[in-house]
């Protein structure tokens, strides 16, 4: 008989037990008294069994069943528009885009009935809308009847409707988070241990937890597509990347707010440290052809209704096709008609000029000039060239960084700088769009200095401040238990104010610089005063929006210190001006 081959098992990872890496990337603290590490803040604490050599397969699916239970529980409350006639909020507009594209066919959804809760969104949104409504259909048609399931409030839909929220999350933004973070460790040299600490830190982001699972959207799938791109590119996969993000401009076109970042690196990269035709081509041609398969469902249904002799002379033209950039009149006869008129419709309703500067009270710049200077008396026209006129100013500089330098390691802070440029003077912003800028800040928590209390701190103060300024918009949908338990929990968790003050320590390593620490303790103070006097006082009667205006003020001034931050950590990260030389912030 021969012996066995001898097998020799694949070596794990280890965790360097009490390791100087670790007190250095800000996972332990230094107890002077004993001479002994100690976890630096209590999500450490929590994940300190998982340190050693446990796999990543057994503490990822623990941590995942964890997160999940807490999206569940705020499930469980209300959403936009309960029983809140006549229009019945976000959860309506959902669920109608889920009626029209099962029911109706493809040349009418962005045409029907566009005074309830029309269609607008690009073509990836409603493909999604059309798979949920048919399986919803399944289990009951009445959930989504034409027309006469308008404002419905089946508590069994409610159910069908989370779940489908969350199945869409578990589906995409989730293992783009997983593989994002494994990648973007790899590349920073952080250990798999701190890896864990850093995803569920991430995946317990207050925002998106209160806005997708509470109020009611979608917005993590976009996110997740936004994190794909960011994954491709750091594993050197631009092409895909490329596709990512078409994924993400096909589902919510408020991913545009990374767009100018995507441009600059790609190009970047095919110009430095030489030029590369061949890669700048490869990059064309794909995004083209992601492009052209996003919208070939769409344009094929056309064409199949268009062979069913649908008559599209009674549709309106849109905007559009009115406009003085076409001189000569449309034939209405002719073979590309029908294309060109539902694609020009689908962008008018993608892009909503026509709705003004802004719609509500968000903390942006043009919402707090016009609490003081009132906008309105301006041609419409004139605020767009003024809007376009700041943001270009606001993202240039975050833009040509990452064009000179284009290192995969800047990716994350490039989004965050050119999306809070975005935010804060852009226009037709929602308050809910500050998670677009929240997400590639708090992925910098997965970096080689993520968890330092220098890097923490700032992460921290941007989501709580985000998060914060959506209480106005949450407090409607009666969502002030989930709003405190959840935004507290994660202030726990991350030792930051009002509920921990450790990331402010003096004997912190890595910490803030004193004017850093003023400043975010004053804005702490803002906010813990403000929820303060909102639920105490009532707003003058002659001044009704007085707390929710003061609230946006307060933000607008917060996320501009956090949108300088992010281009300071980016000139000096990318050595633009030299090497960096202090790690206090």
């Amino acid at each position: 008989m021969t012996s066995p081959a001898a097998h020799k098992p694949r070596r794990r990872r280890k965790i360097e037990e009490g390791s100087l890496a670790q007190v250095a990337h800000g996972t332990l603290d230094l107890d002077h008294s004993t001479n002994e590490r100690k976890p630096a803040f209590p999500l450490v604490a929590f994940l300190w069994p998982a340190k050693g050599t446990v796999s990543q397969w057994v503490t990822i699916p623990l941590i995942l069943m964890a997160v999940g239970l807490f999206r569940w529980t705020v499930s469980l409350w209300g959403y936009s528009g309960y029983q809140s006639p006549p229009m019945h909020g976000d959860f309506e507009a959902q669920r109608h885009w889920m009626e029209i594209t099962k029911h109706l066919p493809v040349s009418q959804w962005y045409f029907y009935d566009l005074q309830w809760w029309g269609l607008d969104y690009p073509p990836l949104t409603a493909y999604h809308s059309w798979i949920l409504g048919v399986v919803g259909s399944a289990f009951d048609p009445k959930w989504f009847a034409l027309d006469e399931s308008r404002g419905l409030d089946d508590p069994s839909l409610k159910i069908y409707m989370r779940a489908s929220v969350f199945v869409s999350e578990y589906l995409i933004y989730v293992p783009a988070i997983v593989i994002f973070l494994r990648r973007y460790a790899r590349l920073e040299g952080v250990n798999i241990w701190e890896s864990s600490i850093a995803l569920v830190a991430i995946l317990m982001q207050p925002g998106a937890i209160l806005i997708d699972h509470g109020h009611f959207q979608y917005n993590t799938v976009m996110l997740g597509f936004a994190v794909a791109t960011l994954s491709s590119m750091v594993a050197g996969r631009p092409l895909w990347g490329c596709v990512f993000f078409v994924g993400a401009l096909g589902f919510k076109q408020m991913a545009l707010f990374y767009a100018p970042a995507v441009f600059a690196y790609l190009l970047g990269i095919c110009l430095f440290p030489r030029i590369n035709i061949v890669r700048f081509l490869a990059i064309a041609l794909t995004t083209l052809a992601a492009f052209a398969v996003l919208y070939l469902p769409f344009l094929l249904g056309i064409a199949y209704d268009v062979y069913n002799r649908f008559n599209h002379a009674s549709l309106e033209y849109p905007p559009l096709l009115n406009s003085t950039w076409f001189t000569t009149p449309w034939d209405m006869d002719a073979w590309y008609f029908p294309y060109v008129l539902e694609l020009g419709q689908s962008i008018h309703r993608v892009f909503p000029f026509s709705r003004g500067l802004f719609e509500d009270k968000v903390a942006n710049i043009w919402c707090t000039i016009h609490t003081f200077h009132k906008l309105n008396r301006y041609p419409i026209e004139s605020l767009q060239r003024l809007a376009l006129l700041a943001t270009s100013a606001a993202i240039l500089p975050p833009c040509i960084i990452i064009f000179l330098k284009p290192k995969k390691q800047l990716l994350p802070l490039a989004f965050a700088a050119v999306s809070w440029g975005f935010f804060l003077c852009s226009y037709q912003v929602h308050e809910k769009n500050v998670l677009l800028p929240l997400m590639p800040m708090t992925l910098l928590l997965s970096g080689r200095e993520g968890l330092l209390p220098s890097t923490r701190a700032w992460v921290g103060l941007a989501n709580m401040l985000g998060i914060w300024t959506m209480f106005p918009l949450l407090k409607k949908d009666e969502l002030q238990v989930p709003y405190f338990v959840i935004t507290l929990l994660w202030a726990y968790l991350l030792g930051l104010p009002p509920v921990s003050f450790s990331v402010y320590h003096e004997g912190s390593r890595s910490g803030l610089n004193l004017f850093s620490k003023i400043l975010h303790l004053n804005i702490y103070i803002a906010m813990m005063g403000w929820h303060a006097v909102e639920a105490s006082f009532p707003p003058p009667a002659d001044k009704p929006d007085l707390w929710v205006v003061a609230n946006a003020i307060v933000g607008t001034g917060g996320f501009g210190i956090c949108y300088l931050w992010c281009l300071w950590r980016l000139v000096v990260k990318s050595e633009l001006f030299g090497a960096e030389k202090s790690k206090t912030q």
